[in-house]
């Protein structure tokens, strides 16, 4: 079981940890990184009085040369998108609120819609507008040209890929699924509501411990993560699983590893270790299911030690081979 998991990058650490995933009940995923991609995107251009791709140009314009995740999402749409960024002048950071500059002789200041309203009017569409994205778990930055809205842009930190299936393939195992984040309840609720997850939001690292102890104390709990502040859970779970793309302390305190990334792979998990503790039953049965039958034909006399013996030699072969058929289970795992 340890072999066919880990040639699909599922590694475990020993017997104990796949025995604990086939008694799982309930998952508790950490969110940024794990259930989502770990960096925003830009996922809305609201422009007014302009075009979407002026706004996009102006705005990667004033943030050249940042690292910001926020600004490397407005200059990887930018690219995506093929808009020109020209020149800024006096582009300069402001603490806590933005980013402003002079491109092409227009005044830009791009800021949080708290900064931009200290600076223009907003209308009441634009509010609407402003308050409907951040609804939908967006953070939502407002560029001022000379003074007025000139645009919006929404960006999130998206879903992976394979969340949803991941998910759902648990749902269809029966096990629960949770999320934990230290995100605002808003945006936390936004993403466990695309996932189909219930979420506790606003958690400090010693929140989510606290959470995890909760649920290991009526259930078998697993628990899924992959920074830093990830590792205490972990490590109070009843079995730890890190994201190979994460830290090495969240590797280190984990009994699991996910080296291909895939959340799918947490049900592919859970279906291994079921089978695997099939497969043992099973052993147990043959193994002593021979040695009684042997037993009672050699004490009545119809068989003779040595048949005996060669049976119980026979019954090793048959559990081994049988235990090598997880060797090509696949049900659940995508190679």
């Amino acid at each position: 079981g340890l072999s066919a998991g880990a040639r699909r990058g599922m590694l475990m650490k020993g017997g104990a940890v796949l025995e604990g995933f086939g008694r799982i009940t309930a998952v508790a995923f950490d969110k940024t990184g794990t259930l989502t991609d770990g960096r925003p995107v830009v996922t809305d251009v609201v422009a007014y009085g302009r075009t979407e791709r002026e706004i996009l140009s102006m705005a990667a314009a004033l943030e050249q040369g940042s690292s910001h995740p926020l600004a490397v999402a407005i200059l990887e749409k930018a690219k995506a998108d093929k808009a020109p960024i020209p020149p800024a002048f006096g582009a300069r950071a402001v603490a806590g609120k933005g980013v402003e500059g002079n491109v092409g002789g227009i005044t830009l200041f791009l800021a949080s819609a708290k900064a931009a309203a200290g600076r223009a009017s907003l209308s009441p569409e634009q509010v609407s507008r402003t308050e409907d994205l951040n609804g939908q778990g967006k953070t939502v930055s407002i560029l001022l040209a000379d003074g007025a809205v000139a645009g919006l842009i929404a960006m999130r930190d998206e879903p992976r890929a394979d969340a949803v299936e991941g998910v759902a393939a648990l749902k269809q195992l029966g096990i629960e699924s949770v999320m934990l984040t230290g995100d605002n309840r808003t945006t936390g609720n936004a993403i466990a509501c695309q996932l189909g997850v219930a979420a506790h939001t606003e958690l400090l690292p010693e929140d989510k411990v606290e959470r995890v102890r909760q649920m290991s104390a009526s259930r078998t709990v697993v628990m899924v993560g992959d920074g830093v502040n990830d590792a205490p859970a972990l490590a109070m779970a009843n079995v730890g699983v890190a994201i190979g793309s994460g830290t090495d302390v969240a590797m280190e305190a984990a009994d699991a590893a996910l080296m291909r990334n895939r959340i799918t792979d947490i049900a592919g998990m859970i279906q291994l270790a079921r089978a695997t503790m099939g497969n043992i039953r099973q052993n147990v049965l043959i193994a002593l299911g021979l040695k009684v039958i042997f037993l009672i034909t050699t004490v009545t006399g119809i068989s003779g030690l040595w048949i005996a013996v060669f049976a119980d030699t026979g019954a090793t072969v048959l559990v081994t081979l049988n235990a090598m058929r997880l060797l090509n289970f696949h049900k659940g795992m995508k190679s």
